[in-house]
């Protein structure tokens, strides 16, 4: 505890990716020395180099860090033992079946207990299903013989993460935090107290891992509601985008959310499913979760169907013989971050029906190697000019960057599906753009 309130402490963070750099970068602007933790050797050359590979950290922030000797990084995971506080923020997927794959969290805490000393402090920052802290990560790092609570010391403390949000950053996010005990539960307030503006300590790990999951559940649920609403008043020829932008204008009671092609991101696809898969044990039944994951994951079908009715009725096409721009592979607008993306899924859907696409976006240059869409690795986005898209049969809008002449594809493109009402918010009106 005096090594961390003196800030001596070294930190480490394993899993250098967009919650661990930043988290990283955070910690060593407040003072303390950190080290990061990463399987990736082209991270060890990029940090060597001075080049963030994160849009959150700008390449200053992280170069200015490394040369003070506050932060370097590693592959290699002896170091662990010099750390006295480490976080872990790997990944935590799903299954093909739909159920956690905590893999990387079981192999990292097997890695932290071969050099596991007294004293230490192990934060899980990976988001994950209530009683993983103690039920999973405990007892790997009590194969040690050491004891937790005893010798060394666990919390729970989620990452709250917004790609391409300017208003918030790592620092100014309130952090919950959680113990293994009360004096587990007086270091993690006193390290991440100096590390954030905002702590709130919860109950019980399990309390802090609930949090999280309630916060992407909420916006879960709400997106799938929208999404089903934009289906009902479509047929009802009723724009479901107008009644949205009416509803908010009330100052109490609503919150507004927002159709789209599908869900993307880290958490909000994923997190619903692990409550589902843990309520089961309790013989508790989560339907309202479960309908709503339904419903956001047949979103891009509905989308792509929209697309085929659109070629159909409006150029006398079929999907089969058409050729698409799907404009966006980010999850969101503005960020080069495609995990979880829509986009990835409504490429593959589109081959399955027999077209073929192309895409544009500004923030990725080509899709990288991913778990599920391996097969789409490679392809490269287009140059953007009025032949090139002018020679294909529609265009999709998946995700709404900012810097897209919107105008210009209104005059290019014959057809244009608009799954974010971009043009819409534009005051862009044309008899070939139609809203899915």
């Amino acid at each position: 505890m005096a090594a961390i309130q003196s800030k001596s402490a070294r930190a480490g963070v394993i899993g250098l990716g967009y919650v661990g750099l930043p988290l990283a970068m955070t910690m060593a602007r407040a003072g303390y020395r950190v080290t990061g933790f990463d399987i990736d050797p082209g991270k060890m050359v990029a940090i060597e180099a001075g080049k963030s590979y994160i849009e959150a950290v700008p390449d200053h922030i992280l170069a200015g860090e490394t040369a003070a000797g506050r932060f370097s990084a590693t592959t290699d995971f002896s170091q662990l033992s010099d750390c006295d506080v480490i976080a872990i923020c790997v990944p935590t997927p799903l299954t093909h079946h739909r159920d956690p794959d905590l893999s990387f969290v079981e192999k990292t805490c097997e890695k932290i207990a071969e050099t596991l000393r007294p004293g230490q402090l192990i934060v899980l920052e990976s988001t994950t299903y209530p009683g993983t802290t103690d039920e999973v990560m405990k007892p790997i790092l009590e194969k040690s013989g050491l004891r937790s609570g005893e010798d060394f010391f666990i919390g729970y403390s989620p990452e709250r993460e917004d790609p391409g949000n300017r208003e918030f950053e790592t620092s100014t996010i309130p952090k919950i935090v959680a113990g293994d005990g009360e004096a587990a539960t007086g270091m993690m307030q006193a390290f991440y107290g100096a590390v954030v503006k905002t702590v709130v300590p919860v109950a019980s790990t399990a309390t802090a891992e609930a949090v999280k999951l309630t916060e992407n559940i909420f916006r879960a649920v709400n997106i799938a509601l929208v999404n089903e609403l934009k289906v009902v008043y479509e047929a009802m020829g009723i724009d479901v985008w107008d009644v949205i932008d009416a509803a908010k204008t009330k100052p109490f009671g609503y919150m507004p959310f927002y159709p789209g092609p599908g869900l993307g991101g880290h958490c909000i696809p994923i997190d619903p499913f692990y409550l589902t898969w843990k309520s089961r044990e309790y013989d508790q039944p989560t339907r309202f979760i479960e309908l709503a994951g339904e419903i956001n994951t047949a979103m891009p079908r509905h989308v792509i169907t929209r697309l085929a009715e659109a070629l159909d009725i409006k150029a006398g096409k079929a999907l089969s013989r058409s050729k698409i721009l799907i404009l966006g592979l980010s999850y969101k607008k503005n960020v080069p971050d495609i995990r979880e993306s829509p986009s990835l899924k409504l490429m593959e859907i589109i081959l399955e029906r027999g077209g073929d696409f192309d895409y544009y976006d500004p923030f990725v240059g080509e899709i990288p190697q991913t778990r599920e869409y391996g097969h789409l690795r490679g392809r490269t986005s287009i140059e953007w000019n009025e032949v090139t898209i002018r020679s294909y049969d529609a265009v999709l809008v998946a995700t709404d960057h900012d810097d897209v002449d919107y105008q210009a594809l209104t005059e290019w493109s014959p057809l244009i599906i608009d799954t974010r009402n971009v043009f819409g918010r534009r005051a862009i009106a044309a008899e070939h753009i139609v809203k899915a």
